[in-house]
């Protein structure tokens, strides 16, 4: 993705901690408030390059740091980051992220929206369970073991966004989870891309992007976050 440049990292407020983030603001100056959630391989130019897209497409977007620095090139580092991470303190974190998004003069609207991406979809799902200051919630295949959301607080809407060919979340997982929302009385709208595999939304991946499908799922996120945070 081009247009990294328009974003910055910044440094948020956490309890005593400082959690650093990257954020990026529309040309226009303003906009709804998104929050972006890594995939395992943390902070990379993957999710600052989405930050650039959400902005160029009107929203004020903004990842925290979840692993403090730490990144990974290779399966084997980025299972170990991911399952090290403490989901308390990641909780903490993804607050302070709205906090955070929310006290930009830049973001409108009381509520954000959250977006994630593999371990980050699974915390997007959690994140609406516990924060009611948001008010949509995007899960891409969003996978990891030790996040178990309890949805009788998710007050926001749900977008799933699946691949046909993922090992990790096949379609018998999705199909599972669109139900358990559903008799939980929650507004969900998934979407199972045909032929692509986990991950066919990182341009940074030529082993799995898929660009078309990419395409139609990234119109389908923005058209969602739209309705749902005007």
């Amino acid at each position: 993705m081009a247009g990294r440049e328009i974003g910055r990292d910044i440094e948020l407020a956490n309890g005593a901690e400082r959690l650093r983030a990257h954020l990026a603001v529309p040309d226009g100056g303003r906009g709804p408030g998104v929050v972006v959630i890594q995939e395992w391989w943390g902070l990379v130019d993957h999710i600052r390059g989405v930050c650039a897209r959400l902005a160029r497409a009107g929203f004020v977007a903004l990842a925290p740091d979840l692993y403090r620095g730490e990144t990974a090139s290779d399966p084997d580092t980025a299972a170990r980051l991911m399952m090290a991470l403490e989901i308390p303190r990641a909780a903490r974190d993804l607050d302070a992220a709205v906090d955070g998004l929310l006290a930009q003069s830049a973001t409108t609207g009381a509520k954000v929206g959250v977006v994630g991406f593999c371990m980050g979809g699974q915390l997007a799902l959690y994140a609406g369970t516990c924060n009611p200051r948001i008010g949509a919630v995007v899960d891409c295949y969003g996978v990891h073991p030790n996040v178990k959301p309890d949805w009788t607080g998710l007050a926001a809407p749900v977008l799933g966004v699946f691949a046909e060919r993922d090992a990790y979340v096949p379609p018998a997982v999705v199909h599972e989870l669109e139900a358990a929302l559903r008799a939980a009385g929650k507004r969900t709208s998934f979407t199972i891309h045909p032929g692509v595999d986990h991950a066919f939304l990182n341009d940074t991946r030529p082993d799995v992007y898929d660009a078309a499908a990419a395409e139609r799922a990234w119109a389908e996120i923005t058209t969602f976050l739209r309705a749902e945070l005007a």
